[in-house]
């Protein structure tokens, strides 16, 4: 005897009004991320977009090239202060695939670094295709760097205590051009948000200190935020 046609039938009802939920669900906690995420830019004076596709184009390491470039959503761009002056920051839930992955918040240094510097945690599985060299263990991460005389140089103690002040939620922290970035999980709220731009800030100080006989040295420039020019 088979199975009757109105049980399929609720059992498809079923299946579709529990997706909708989910998709509603899903699209609530979104809408509510992007006011938390609007509002949080007004209050600090900071830009905001919605969508950016090219932003994510100007990276190319550490989460990018795990995850790939994506869509940058929910996107806030400004500067803050740090210990040697004004930085320019961003923050950005990176989409791909339709999901978002991580926030990637990002800190400028005034000039760019000679070497690409990945810190991963351990229990990450952040290999790909093309994972630059094992460098070792730094801290409680591990180092991939694209230039292992060059990294040497850069790593120093100062370094390493500031990338552990960073936390065991964000996934990787890495050095590139002329940024320090790093990804913390979704859905991170602006109060940790926060509290990783100024521990990025104190990395970039590491990396990139102040030094008032550099001419090349910006200062306290306050680079102003352009959403999708790549720079």
């Amino acid at each position: 005897m088979g199975i009757p046609a109105w049980v399929w039938f609720t059992v498809a009802a079923v299946a579709g009004v529990a997706g909708f939920a989910l998709l509603a669900t899903d699209r609530a906690q979104r809408t509510a991320r992007n006011r938390e995420r609007r509002r949080w830019a007004a209050l600090r004076g900071w830009q905001f977009e919605e969508t950016d596709h090219v932003l994510p184009t100007r990276w190319e390491s550490g989460a990018i090239a795990y995850y790939g470039a994506g869509v940058a959503k929910d996107v806030v761009a400004g500067s803050t202060f740090t210990a040697d002056g004004r930085r320019q920051v961003y923050v950005l839930d990176h989409e791909t695939g339709g999901k978002v992955n991580s926030v990637l918040v990002g800190v400028r240094c005034r000039r760019a670094l000679p070497v690409v510097v990945e810190l991963w945690l351990p229990s990450v599985p952040f290999q790909r295709d093309q994972m630059p060299d094992l460098l070792g263990p730094v801290g409680s991460r591990y180092a991939f760097v694209s230039e292992l005389p060059a990294a040497r140089k850069l790593i120093n103690p100062d370094l390493v205590d500031a990338a552990e002040e960073i936390g065991a939620d964000v996934t990787v922290v890495w050095l590139e051009n002329d940024w320090v970035l790093a990804a913390a999980p979704p859905g991170s709220t602006p109060a940790r948000l926060e509290r990783l731009l100024r521990d990025l800030g104190e990395l970039a100080d590491v990396v990139d200190p102040f030094d008032a006989d550099d001419e090349s040295d910006t200062g306290g420039e306050v680079h102003r935020p352009q959403f999708g020019r790549k720079q």
